[in-house]
């Protein structure tokens, strides 16, 4: 039996794993409907005001798309694998430039090696200056703002794509399918004269706040001066979250991530009861990593405060 194991009766983890493909596709269609009632709204009072923090919900809508592909990539929807394959493709993968196929390869190879020199991640991230903790207050906020000024997004996007990409095994007749789907998108956008609402609606968001949230949560997936990266209940974070973060930063209960990497068969809407389960075990209490919220205690691990010195950077792996 490994550790792992011994903090739940194995009939819980068999039952927290039955799949429910119905809460997954709600929540595939309110992620949409999210990002449509966005535009609608700026588009009907026409108001500025209103633009910036719709731009800000639907980059967190596509951080949630990102989000549901990852249950995707552990084959958590349905068990008919090629409707399975093809609502992640459509919905998911697709309208955020991405494949199911090249990310599920680069995040099982993370689960399976986790922190060794085997592990993607950690061998794509270590050592760059972006995972490299603790920051100090001046880079950590430049780093942010490069998400606006579009230098760290076009760095994370380099990076991301050319990750992924080295991943992909697709078929000519894969590659011809995603191609005409491109083909017809743009198409469409061209025909009814929309490209200004496209660049303002999708592409806007995606560039900015997107890439900002993805940046946020990998770093609190995994990385900071306190981790232990020898001890699989200190080399993952489970940050919880204070109100309204979670919509932006861990939306479909991404914050619960030891619990992921321990059972990663439990779907995202049971992972909130798997903790309440594990919380009963006293080892797991009190020793797994916890962190109260995004902006506070999450910032407060991973940032120097000015004036505190220059302690020894640590480096850590990624999500």
């Amino acid at each position: 039996m490994t550790q792992a194991e011994s903090y739940l009766d194995p009939k819980d983890i068999k039952r927290l794993s039955v799949l429910q493909p119905w809460r997954t596709a709600s929540a595939l269609v309110l992620d949409w409907a999210v990002i449509v009632l966005c535009i609608i709204a700026v588009e009907y009072t026409d108001s500025w005001l209103l633009y910036v923090p719709a731009v800000m919900v639907i980059g967190g809508r596509q951080h949630a798309l990102g989000v549901l592909l990852h249950d995707f990539a552990h084959f958590r929807f349905v068990s008919n694998k090629h409707v399975s394959e093809w609502t992640a493709d459509l919905f998911l993968a697709w309208p955020l430039l991405g494949t199911l196929e090249g990310y599920r390869r680069n995040h099982l190879g993370h689960h399976r090696y986790l922190n060794t020199d085997q592990d993607p991640d950690w061998k794509f991230k270590l050592g760059s200056r972006e995972f490299t903790f603790p920051h100090d207050m001046k880079f950590a906020a430049f780093n942010l703002l490069g998400y606006f000024t579009l230098t760290s997004t076009a760095r994370d996007f380099k990076k991301l794509y050319t990750r992924l990409s080295k991943d992909e095994r697709a078929t000519p007749s894969y590659r011809a399918i995603r191609l005409t789907y491109y083909v017809v998108i743009l198409g469409a956008i061209t025909w009814f004269g929309v490209w200004p609402e496209a660049l303002l609606y999708w592409f806007v968001p995606y560039f900015t706040f997107f890439f900002m949230f993805m940046y946020i949560r990998s770093v609190a997936d995994h990385f900071g001066p306190t981790m232990n990266y020898e001890d699989e209940l200190q080399s993952t974070r489970t940050v919880m979250p204070h109100f309204g973060e979670a919509m932006f930063f861990s939306p479909h209960n991404i914050n619960y991530h030891i619990e992921h990497h321990l059972y990663a068969s439990v779907p995202f809407y049971n992972l909130p009861e798997l903790q309440r389960l594990l919380m009963k075990h006293p080892e797991y209490a009190r020793r797994a990593h916890f962190t109260h919220g995004f902006v506070t205690g999450l910032w407060r691990e991973i940032v120097r405060p000015k004036g505190a010195g220059t302690p020894e950077q640590s480096l850590a792996p990624a999500e």
